[in-house]
């Protein structure tokens, strides 16, 4: 299964930097294993923003659900997730 999701990092005011920066770093070494995991299949920033944009391949919701909750920084985030399927005017072969 394929999701988009929208991650928005919104640490709360006040927020150690140093505790926020730790985080990021673990959030980024955690980001890499799950793409060469083949389950974070894309990830693009939104300029100007601490929004990201994601493409990830997963078996279940259930799975999705517990990656983004493993996600360090993810207390700090607002997400939005979109489940997807093939566009019948796709030229892609495969997902």
């Amino acid at each position: 299964m394929l999701f988009h999701v929208l991650t928005k990092v919104q640490p709360p005011p006040g927020a150690d930097p140093e505790e926020i920066e730790r985080l990021f770093n673990l959030e980024h070494a955690h980001a890499v294993r799950l793409q060469h995991q083949g389950k974070w299949l894309h990830l693009w920033r939104v300029v100007g923003q601490w929004t990201n944009i994601s493409i990830f391949r997963v078996e279940t919701p259930d799975e999705l659900h517990e990656i983004l909750r493993s996600l360090p920084l993810h207390p700090y985030s607002k997400t939005k997730v979109t489940a997807l399927c093939r566009h019948p005017g796709s030229l892609a072969d495969a997902d």
